[in-house]
Parts: C-alpha cells; structure tokens; sequence
C-alpha cells in the first residue's frame, strides 16, 4: 500500500534550506519516490499549521518511505531541514482504516 511522506514548516534559515533542497532531491530515486507537491504557499482552511510550505513524497510502502528517511545518504543532510525548519514531518499510509 502506498505511503506518504508528508512535512509541513515555515522555513527560517534560507541558506541553510537550500542546502538541505539540493542535498535531498537525489536521495529520492533509488527508493522509487515521487515528489507529489512542494507547496511554498499552501493554503490553510482549518486549524493552525507550523507553516505553509508543503511537501509529499510518495513511496511503495511505508518499509521503502522509512527506508530512505533512516538512509545513509538522507540522514546525513536531514539535519540541516531540521535546523532550518519549525514544523513537522509524518508518514501517512494511502489507506489505513484499521489502525
């Protein structure tokens, strides 16, 4: 089943952002994902998000989703999103009604 990595922040540190960007897009071939959207604007309809931009990824499953979060290639630059960033990050399965 599909899974989805999803990450919604505010960007505080640009530079060090646009380090992370072009670090992490190549890291996303070799699991077989998909960058579904990158929204620098999203627009809130309820609720109070850490920020507009929006990412998700898509993955066979959630194994290759935490696969690639937890390889060496992505952990070794994750650090700088997360420094740069406040927000959150989640995987999401496509259909997960049972728990």
């Amino acid at each position: 089943m599909a899974a989805y990595f999803i990450a919604q922040y505010t960007v505080n540190n640009s530079d060090l952002y646009a380090d992370y960007s072009a670090g992490a897009g190549p890291t996303l071939a070799q699991y077989g994902a998909e960058l579904v959207a990158f929204d620098v604007g999203a627009e809130t309809i309820e609720g109070n998000p850490p920020g507009p931009q929006t990412v998700i990824i898509k993955f066979e499953d959630t194994e290759k989703a935490k696969t690639w979060y937890n390889s060496p290639e992505y952990q070794a630059i994750v650090h700088k999103r997360l420094e740069a960033t406040e927000g959150f990050s989640v995987i999401s399965q496509s259909m997960n009604a049972g728990g």
